[in-house]
């Protein structure tokens, strides 16, 4: 997570410069690179930990452009409900984690676990392919023809930038804050090994997550979306406590799916109203949002992690604390309203 941080930092400054398809060819083929060096380079190096690093470190870098680029790729695009098309774009996200997952596993399952290389390089073959489609693929400009591009330096002094900022972190400590705590629920919950706990709870919440972005894609111009992101930080705030009020783990578990469903469109939705609060922010406002839902992401976790182990232990204790995530959403995306308000009256 460190080096993804680090990616976001630097794509504030390069990625403008090489433009978007070239950091899209190297998004792609970093990510290919990685993972076909996981499968070599760990028993070619006389450390394999170092190969094991580098490899990962590779891919890491790949993963970190993909993920501050194509959202001003998608919200670049001459398309009416912008909002709906970044929606279904992160629903995808979750589609290719149960993906990997549910793949990875049967393969593993009919030719065992001494198999992974093969797995591994089937995989890479995914960012190769999306590599030569991003070649000849026409991409729109962020920023509109008669739309001046804010320097970095303009989008720092304005007070909505920093509102952003803690809306999107916010938005990826909420989705994290339980996540990565799902497969514990599911272990307790349904009387499973660690094994299918490790795979059930996170699928649990990834596909129920995906179902949310995806009926916002489909059906998001019904809504408003600043008053759907604050009922998502309500309904998401209700499963915390289900989770962690609730004195059986099976109900702790459902109340992980309705977490993954609330939480669905915080993430593209933060995007959304950036793009539309901050006009003109281009690559870079993406690039700092990006930066500031990975720190919620590492930061989520770590948060109730910490506040458990402060009260002995106490895994729902520490998830009852986070409710704060999804209150200081909801606090931001009605001080960002407000000031939309205001100047419109102006």
């Amino acid at each position: 997570m460190l080096y993804r941080l680090c990616i976001d930092c630097l794509s504030v400054g390069f990625v403008d410069r090489i433009g978007y398809h070239a950091a899209m060819i190297l998004a792609h083929a970093a990510s290919a690179a990685g993972l076909i060096c996981l499968t070599f380079l760990p028993d070619l190096l006389p450390d394999p930990f170092i190969g094991l690093l580098l490899s990962v470190a590779t891919y890491a870098l790949g993963g970190g452009l993909l993920e501050v680029m194509l959202s001003p790729i998608v919200e670049a695009l001459p398309t009416d409900h912008k909002e709906k098309t970044m929606s279904l774009l992160h629903s995808f996200y979750c589609w290719g984690h149960v993906a990997v997952v549910l793949l990875s596993t049967v393969f593993f399952a009919l030719f065992g676990l001494e198999n992974w290389k093969i797995m591994t390089l089937i995989w890479a073959l995914v960012p190769i392919y999306n590599l030569f489609v991003f070649r000849k693929v026409p991409l729109c400009t962020l920023t509109a023809e008669n739309e001046e591009t804010l320097p970095l330096m303009t989008i720092l002094k304005r007070p909505a930038f920093w509102i952003l900022m803690v809306v999107m972190t916010c938005a990826g400590a909420s989705e994290q804050a339980v996540s990565q705590w799902a497969s514990a629920f599911a272990e307790q919950g349904l009387g499973v090994s660690k094994s299918v706990g490790d795979l059930s709870g996170p699928m649990f919440f990834a596909v129920c997550m995906g179902s949310s972005r995806m009926l916002y894609g489909l059906y998001g111009d019904r809504l408003n979306l600043k008053k759907a992101m604050i009922a998502s930080g309500i309904l998401c705030i209700f499963s915390y406590c289900l989770i962690s009020l609730s004195p059986g783990a099976a109900v702790s578990l459902l109340g992980c799916g309705i977490c993954g469903f609330a939480v669905g469109i915080m993430w593209p939705g933060s995007f959304s109203i950036g793009a539309s609060v901050l006009k003109g922010g281009g690559t870079a406002l993406f690039s700092l949002m990006a930066l500031a839902g990975d720190l919620g992401c590492s930061g989520g976790p770590t948060y109730v992690g910490f506040i458990s182990d402060h009260a002995g232990g106490n895994l729902k204790f520490g998830i009852q604390m986070a409710v704060i995530f999804p209150a200081l959403l909801m606090a931001g995306v009605l001080l960002l309203q407000n000031s939309q308000k205001s100047t419109r009256q102006k």
